[in-house]
């Protein structure tokens, strides 16, 4: 790809920092110990749900939460929180993605998924439990915002994951394998599936801030932008990748016949896609200048990204 590199310092630093941060503060709400009206936590229950959220990861959703906050000079705690939540959800996703009834993965980030470490059972309740508790963490008097802000992060966060988003692409994904859809269903099936919980991530910041409204569609279209490279990127590791370095299977897309925008296009035209995606990314933060960098030097990384 001819896309610049994110190597630089600033970003690494900032993308490990929140990495620390988020999971350092997801092992505190994952605890056993019951909060506040709830009766109890089944240990077997909270034990899984760490199992498919404290295993690694970039945790690339909480950071561009931390940084579009930043960007308006929101409070790093409560964008923290809201990025803590918004894992949660992912990592309900993904749980329930590698079910035998969706995707059927053994392996998640190097590690047996939920359902292979436990059971199917519980790893759908482990998901629904994170599921519940990402709109429980949102509106908990911890998370320091006006009503009225967590009212639009947790409507706005309700339909990025429900039908019309992420779980309608799933839907739409699993369809696919029956009939491979045309290239305008590919986009929309991948816009729901992987990119509005990205999208999500990047408007969360100029809510929490309590910046414009104008601010907010920008840093929303930034999130579409980068949500469609996220997904480009992840079909061109499918094809050109490994298990050992994706730590989940690879060239499953090709196996199960689903259609995808490298099958239809091919490698040449995905990466010169990613590179305009990125450069379109990169010129929507034009305007708030140096500010932006960190944000600018993620959309490089997704396009980027190795793994």
């Amino acid at each position: 790809m001819n896309t610049k590199p994110a190597d630089q310092p600033l970003f690494e630093t900032r993308l490990k920092q929140s990495a620390v941060e988020t999971e350092t503060l997801l092992m505190r709400l994952l605890s056993s110990q019951a909060l506040e009206d709830e009766i109890a936590r089944p240990e077997n229950l909270t034990a899984a749900m760490r199992h498919g959220t404290l295993n690694g990861g970039k945790r690339l959703r909480p950071f561009l939460v931390l940084e579009s906050a930043a960007l308006f000079g929101g409070d790093r705690e409560t964008a923290l929180r809201i990025g803590a939540a918004l894992e949660c959800l992912h990592c309900y996703s993904l749980i329930h993605d590698d079910l035998p009834a969706m995707d059927d993965d053994d392996l998640r980030r190097g590690q047996p998924t939920v359902h292979k470490a436990f059971d199917e059972a519980v790893a759908i309740l482990a998901g629904d439990s994170l599921l519940t508790y990402a709109f429980d963490i949102i509106s908990a008097q911890e998370t320091r915002l006006p009503a009225d802000r967590k009212v639009q992060l947790i409507s706005a966060l309700a339909r990025a994951a429900g039908v019309g988003g992420m779980a309608g692409g799933q839907a739409l994904d699993l369809a696919a394998e029956k009939k491979a859809p045309d290239e305008a269903g590919i986009r929309t099936l991948q816009a729901m599936k992987t990119g509005a919980l990205l999208r999500f991530a990047c408007e969360a910041g100029p809510v929490i801030a309590g910046a414009s409204d104008d601010d907010r569609k920008r840093l929303r279209l930034f999130g579409e932008k980068i949500g469609l490279a996220f997904q480009l990127a992840d079909d061109l590791l499918d094809v050109t990748s490994d298990a050992a370095t994706l730590g989940k299977a690879a060239g499953k897309d090709a196996g199960r016949g689903k259609g995808t925008l490298v099958g239809l296009h091919g490698m040449d035209w995905a990466e010169k896609t990613l590179n305009a995606l990125t450069v379109e990314a990169v010129d929507l933060l034009a305007p708030y200048g140096e500010k932006a960098e960190v944000l600018q030097q993620a959309a490089r990384f997704v396009a980027n990204r190795q793994s």
